[in-house]
């Protein structure tokens, strides 16, 4: 996709030739266990259930949209994480993917730490439990007031962003009588094979302090001359939903060559390193993700080898994902509106929600799974493209997808792998109420955010 496409995004009813679409599925009833959380089936009436409650009660509770988190499928994936890299390194769980309360709580009990990238975020993982010392600050323009809660309150870890950060850090910390530990977030050169918006460590973009022209070890040097501060470790993040471990082997090797270069010029053997998140999930079947156990194995490899290669002690990893948990327990409940078929072309499914609960699809043409999941159905599979109420052509929910034939008004359709970054990014675009999180588990349901009302989009409006 190029930055420069047209304000108006991408032309909406491109006709694909024909054979470039998407095959249909063998069985459109099926719910694919590689893109839905690992309570959802289908009951024996068809319908499609989570933590053992059927979607079709799910709708009459809390209403459509809904955000619908499995919180069996979370705490397992937080478990799975954990124990993948072990007591020797730290798992930090990103909370810009999804946060509230409750999942605070959740990352507490499950054991793992919390990544944060504003006051606000801070502030919730503080109001809901978690550890000063277990939480890490991230951000590429951290506001002094933001500086002055995170270090008061304690937290484990600041990311450096850039020379001014490292003086207001310490200027902060020197006058608050601490010393803030801190890493120094560094651009490799590295651009992660994934979509150029969401490629982060090539030099060209805003974050962190590129290893090119000698600015990040300039960084370095300035943090290990202040007194506020208690420089720890190298932070990189080369971009999202990767699938593979080889753009973060090169990461790795030019991460240990500056450590190699601040022992040889400081003395000094910085005992950390942050390779960042950016693993991906299913979004559709054709998408394979790895194994946490497998990708901590293949990131352990990585860093010893370097290390030995350059005669340095292997640091203690942090790892940063946030989608690869979350992004697979939820799925996003709608129900049908109006179905309008273009003959020769596709059908438009309108549902009630859209752009506003999921801009990912029109922002990074990202791409998704949808199912009617109120019945099953014997109908022919019909081409279609899920859209929203929104008044905006680029409203597209899932591009391309073959929906039973027999779709009716009022049916319920269900797109998996939502838990990242839809709820986070919801706006109340054409002054949309945001949905709510409903999480499930065990037969039980309960609201942890919940739906916006009428009151609430009027409140801040001051007339």
């Amino acid at each position: 996709m190029s930055r420069s496409a047209h304000p108006a995004g991408p032309r909406h009813a491109d006709v694909l030739p024909e054979g470039h679409h998407p095959a249909p599925p063998a069985d459109l009833n099926r719910l694919d266990a590689r893109i839905w959380s690992r309570t959802v089936d289908r009951n024996e009436d068809g319908v499609a259930t989570v933590g053992g409650l059927d979607v079709t009660r799910l709708a009459e509770e809390f209403g459509t949209p809904a955000y619908i988190l499995d919180e069996d499928d979370f705490r397992a994936r937080c478990r799975a994480w954990a124990d993948a890299f072990g007591p020797g390194a730290d798992v930090f769980y990103a909370g810009k993917a999804f946060l509230s309360r409750a999942v605070v709580r959740w990352l507490h009990e499950e054991g793992l730490n919390l990544d944060v990238c504003s006051g606000g975020e801070l502030l919730t993982a503080l109001d809901a439990g978690m550890p000063a010392d277990r939480i890490a600050f991230h951000g590429n323009n951290k506001s002094l007031e933001e500086i002055e809660r995170a270090v008061r309150a304690g937290v484990g870890r600041i990311v450096l962003d850039s020379f001014q950060e490292i003086a207001r850090v310490a200027h902060v910390a020197q006058g608050l009588g601490v010393r803030q530990r801190v890493l120094i977030r560094i651009t490799v050169g590295v651009e992660a094979h994934t979509h150029e918006f969401i490629a982060t460590a090539h030099e060209d973009q805003k974050f962190g302090l590129p290893l090119a022209g000698g600015q990040a070890a300039e960084g370095v040097r300035r943090a290990l001359g202040l007194d506020g501060l208690e420089l720890i470790g190298l932070h990189s993040h080369i971009g999202s939903q990767i699938f593979d471990t080889s753009g973060f082997e090169v990461a790795a090797h030019r991460v240990v060559g500056l450590l190699q270069q601040v022992r040889d010029e400081h003395g000094v053997e910085l005992p950390e390193i942050d390779l960042g998140g950016g693993l991906g999930i299913a979004y559709t079947p054709d998408d394979d993700p790895r194994e946490p156990r497998h990708i901590a194995k293949a990131l352990h490899e990585i860093v010893t080898r370097e290390c030995e290669n350059a005669g340095l002690r292997p640091p203690r990893i942090s790892v940063e994902p946030g989608r690869a948990i979350v992004g697979p327990t939820a799925f996003t409940l709608y129900e049908v509106g109006t179905i309008k078929p273009l003959p020769g072309l596709r059908t438009y499914v309108s549902v009630d929600g859209g752009m506003s609960d999921n801009i990912r699809t029109a922002l990074y043409d990202a791409e998704y799974s949808v199912s009617l999941v109120s019945r099953v159905s014997d109908a022919a599979p019909m081409l279609s493209r899920v859209v929203g109420k929104h008044c905006e052509s680029g409203d597209i929910v899932v591009k391309d997808a073959f929906l039973p034939a027999d779709l009716a008004p009022g049916d319920l359709l269900a797109v998996p792998a939502t838990g990242a970054y839809c709820r986070s990014m919801a706006s109340n675009y054409n002054h949309a109420l945001r949905p709510p999180v409903v999480a499930v588990r065990d037969g039980a349901a309960r609201v942890i955010v919940r739906r916006e009302t009428e009151e609430d989009l009027l409140r801040l409006d001051v007339g």
